[in-house]
């Protein structure tokens, strides 16, 4: 019975800790696109001005 409940917990936490890790790597690709496309934008402000 405690090898089941065990067995159990540790599936679960296996699980969670994998939908985790997923969701961060997604969730950092898109901060990453976001910041290279505020540093085009301001890239492209600084040729305007420099002009």
């Amino acid at each position: 019975m405690t090898k089941r409940i065990f067995a159990l917990l540790l599936a679960t936490l296996f699980v969670a800790g994998t939908a985790a890790t997923l969701t961060g790597c997604n969730t950092m690709e898109g901060a990453g696109k976001d910041i290279q496309q505020g540093g085009k934008a301001i890239k492209d402000e600084a040729n305007e001005h420099k002009n």
